[in-house]
């Protein structure tokens, strides 16, 4: 932090067992020469109130141990009022100090939000159901007839999944196991089932509702990817943002694919697998247009943050390639040397941090300043969400008793990125004897 050229914070607050809001402070700080580093800044304890204004004097406190503000290229948390608030909440406290850089809001939780806008929650409450009353609560005995009636059948799975709301990405799993059981499950409810379950299997062989689930089950697969591309340490905004815009355009081309009369439905392997059962269904699956049309109104209306960024995303990501006018005017007369030069033209396949790596500060101090302040940007609280898991070993039920300075060095220790050797830390600690 004290040797970076700039740095950024990405915030994320969760509770642990003891029901302590726990704030965790992630940097993404990078050196002259290009070099990133992620590491826990600070795990701060919040015994009281968890306002904008608690959450701006914990982080403040936190960098002004490290030189303060003056190196801050951006911040990133999630959407909550006390994060994102324009008045009391951090990001507005923050501008208020007089800090001006971009507040971001997770690219992955946006993501999350969009899609939640279709809806299909008369398809997930009877996938739900289902679910719950074959393998829910204490429905054991249910379940292994379940189990083994699902293998004596040898059918596609040999098992349901449970779908739990705060896990994003369960829904895809659990709606893909669910459709591709879609003919065993209602016989095994007739079968072995004792409560009265003819409502369910009447929906469960009504062609209209097995489409929804079908094409439910298909974008949502869809969505999951783009949540695992958004996802692991060390990407940079752009990485982020160009996979966001391959995902629009993906969802163009989605939209074209049930225009016609005969749906094309190369992307969506479960609306085939219903047309083929089905054929009289192709007419049924060309009001999902519409929803494909909602999905894509929910992306353009979010991520109004990035695409805020999109002209430094461009120059950043392609600057061999990038409109000199279009940019700010202390950029320009670096940017013609640099478009001009043919040793970069002949380096253009490198790209992102090798790329600007390759430019001689003596030549370039603008657009390599640039290309720091792009380069230690996060995008998302990946970073900070994957270990709140972590943070729940760390802290169970049988370790609750843990300070919070403990827990913050066992969390620094468990995801730090740096190599420690504890054998030899331990052995220079070591007392020698002292021979009488």
């Amino acid at each position: 932090m004290n040797d970076c050229k700039y740095f950024s914070l990405a915030l994320d607050e969760s509770t642990d067992v003891m029901d302590v809001s726990q704030l965790l402070i992630y940097t993404r700080a990078v050196n002259n020469s290009f070099e990133v580093h992620e590491e826990l800044l600070k795990l701060v304890s919040l015994h009281d109130t968890t306002k904008g204004q608690d959450i701006f004097n914990a982080v403040e406190s936190v960098v002004s141990e490290h030189g303060g503000f003056d190196k801050l290229s951006a911040v990133v948390a999630d959407g909550a009022p006390s994060m994102q608030g324009r008045r009391t909440g951090f990001a507005g406290l923050l501008r208020q100090s007089g800090v001006d850089c971009p507040i971001l809001h997770c690219i992955i939780h946006q993501e999350a939000l969009c899609a939640k806008s279709m809806n299909f929650s008369h398809v997930m409450d009877l996938v739900t159901k289902v679910t719950n009353l074959i393998r829910g609560g204490n429905r054991s005995l249910n379940h292994r007839k379940f189990v083994a009636f699902l293998d004596e059948v040898s059918a596609a799975y040999g098992d349901l999944q449970m779908h739990t709301e705060i896990r994003w990405m369960s829904r895809g799993k659990c709606l893909e196991r669910f459709f591709a059981l879609r003919s065993e499950i209602p016989v095994f409810l007739e079968e072995s089932i004792r409560c009265d379950t003819s409502a369910y299997c009447s929906q469960l062989r009504d062609t209209d509702f097995l489409c929804d689930m079908a094409f439910l089950a298909d974008i949502t697969s869809h969505l999951n990817r783009l949540n695992l591309q958004l996802q692991g340490r060390g990407q940079t905004v752009s990485d982020l943002y160009a996979h966001m815009n391959a995902f629009n355009a993906k969802l163009g081309l989605f939209k074209e694919g049930f225009q016609s009369d005969r749906p094309n439905l190369a992307h969506f392997p479960s609306c085939e697998e219903m047309r083929k059962d089905a054929p009289e269904c192709e007419e049924t699956m060309l009001k999902y247009k519409a929803e494909i049309e909602k999905l894509q109104q929910q992306f353009k209306s979010r991520f109004q943050d990035f695409y805020a960024m999109q002209p430094r995303i461009a120059l950043f990501t392609d600057p061999l390639s990038a409109a000199v006018s279009e940019q700010p005017p202390e950029l320009q007369l670096e940017l013609c040397e640099l478009q001009a030069d043919p040793f970069f033209q002949a380096n253009r396949n490198e790209r992102g941090i090798s790329f600007w790596r390759l430019l001689p500060e003596s030549r370039f101090p603008i657009l390599r300043d640039f290309a720091l302040s792009m380069a230690s940007m996060f995008g998302s609280t990946y970073i900070c969400e994957s270990n709140f898991s972590m943070m729940k070993h760390i802290k169970s039920k049988e370790r609750n008793r843990l300070t919070d300075e403990t827990l913050f060095q066992l969390m620094q220790i468990g995801c730090t990125n740096i190599e420690i050797d504890i054998q030899s830390i331990v052995r220079q600690q070591e007392r020698p004897q002292v021979s009488h």
